[in-house]
């Protein structure tokens, strides 16, 4: 596999707190809870800054926010009161997250969303990145919130009017959205959004597979080059809008199967492959953010970390799951300009690279090699040209893509807790006249840092 990439024309930097999780609304009491004990703020320091999104169908649909004016609404079965905006205030300043809010609109309460939006940011203040109105709204009608027509038209006069209401309790919040359901309808939704409401950030989601498709999931099908193909489709709408309307483009939730993943695929090293060859795709195509959704109350799932018992879960002690691994593998590439990168592929083999430079001047080269157990390993050429030294090798590896446990970084296991180091020493690869030549096993995936020769 030969790996090319423009050097000359780096693209713009990977925004800081490109990182993120998403959660549900109903789950914001309890994760502001451990702002306070468990291990949910060592484990976000761990990866620097970055965004927590609440939100999900359960912003819609049963959590609502209560206060001495705002009785629980019948329809809700979890509520969000002052104290916890408070306790997630608490978590974002220890952790230096900031947070993206949704307020549902499935109950057309504006008055409501007001109060709440004016208690989040008294609560938040700089922390409050922006607010959302309703998840995934242009799927209203498919779930019995709104009857038809709904349009974008009857959906912006129903933004105006929370809007308006929000306006007149706590003015200046910074708008984000449409948060569509899929890059299908933001091609409209989207754009109608940035020209109609000018909101600070656009937003969407995006699911690798549907829990519900046939044939069902499988680690084949998550890896396989089809998946991937239509993952770039989605991204390149995205930010083909977000382009055209100037306004930057968060993908605020995502993972690999919907519905809260499939138990053998979205919970083993599979999916950590997966998330690693997707984040640096999303970096590739100027992203400014992406937000792993995870249900943490389930270790079966796609949660990047979870509690394995509901006493765990009370106390906040969490376990990093196979995803994390690919969080820390792509960290160091946060910060980096992406530069553009075409690989060559042998036939029978399914591998990709993404390349970037770091602001030190050092190349960073990721490789992930989707190939299935019993392929043959892989020869990976990169010409850096004679100006870079030897390359460091950070890889990352597990027994095979579906194992459960087992994972290593650097041949070395992260603590439940996300506690981990770097070895003294990573494997090195010379540098010969100017080409690196680096041999990947199946199922695995590496992170290449080459340094100037001036840098060491």
């Amino acid at each position: 596999m030969s790996v090319s990439f423009d050097a000359a024309h780096p693209l713009p930097p990977v925004p800081p707190d490109f990182l993120g999780f998403s959660f549900e609304l109903s789950s914001l009491p309890l994760v502001g809870s451990y702002a306070s004990h468990g291990d949910l703020v060592a484990l976000l320091r761990s990866l620097g800054v970055g965004v927590l999104r609440f939100g999900g169908a359960s912003a819609d649909t049963r959590a609502a926010w209560t206060d001495r004016r705002t009785p629980q609404p019948a329809w809700a079965s979890a509520v969000v009161r002052d104290d916890d905006y408070r306790a997630i205030a608490r978590l974002a300043s220890e952790s230096g997250w900031r947070v993206l809010l949704t307020l549902g609109l499935g109950h057309f309460e504006p008055e409501a969303a007001a109060r709440a939006a004016a208690a989040a940011r008294a609560a938040l203040g700089g922390w409050l990145q922006a607010i959302e109105l309703g998840n995934e709204p242009n799927a209203y009608a498919l779930h019995g919130l709104r009857t038809e027509p709904w349009t974008f038209v009857q959906y912006n006069a129903q933004v105006a009017a929370y809007r308006s209401a929000i306006d007149a309790a706590a003015p200046g919040i910074p708008l984000a959205g449409p948060d569509t359901s899929g890059s299908s309808a933001f091609e409209t939704w989207g754009l109608d959004e940035a020209i109609n409401q000018r909101p600070a950030l656009l937003t969407g989601h995006h699911y690798a597979l549907r829990c519900d498709q046939q044939p069902p999931p499988t680690i084949a099908s998550l890896l396989s080059p089809e998946t991937r193909r239509l993952e770039e489709v989605s991204l390149l709408r995205y930010v083909t809008i977000a382009q055209q309307s100037e306004t930057p483009f968060r993908l605020d939730e995502t993972n690999n199967v919907s519905c809260g993943g499939v138990p053998g695929v979205s919970n083993t090293f599979a999916s950590a492959l997966w998330a690693a060859g997707y984040l640096s795709r999303a970096m590739a195509l100027g992203v400014t953010g992406v937000n792993l959704h995870g249900i943490f109350a389930s270790c079966e799932g796609y949660a990047p970390f979870c509690a394995r018992t509901s006493e765990d879960l009370q106390i906040g002690a969490l376990s990093v799951q196979p995803e994390w691994y690919a969080l820390r593998l792509i960290k160091p590439l946060v910060g980096n300009s992406p530069l553009r990168t075409e690989t060559v592929v042998p036939k029978h083999h399914d591998a990709l690279a993404y390349a970037a430079r770091a602001p030190n001047g050092a190349l960073h080269v990721l490789i992930v090699d989707d190939d299935a157990p019993g392929a043959r390993s892989l020869l990976v050429r990169v010409p850096v040209g004679r100006a870079f030294g030897a390359a460091r090798v950070l890889w990352l590896t597990a027994p095979s893509p579906t194992a459960l446990t087992g994972m290593r970084l650097g041949g070395r296991a992260i603590a439940p807790d996300g506690t981990w180091s770097a070895p003294a020493a990573l494997p090195r690869v010379a540098n010969e006249r100017g080409l690196i030549s680096v041999r990947i096993r199946p199922g695995s995936a590496a992170l290449l840092t080459v340094a100037t020769k001036a840098g060491g």
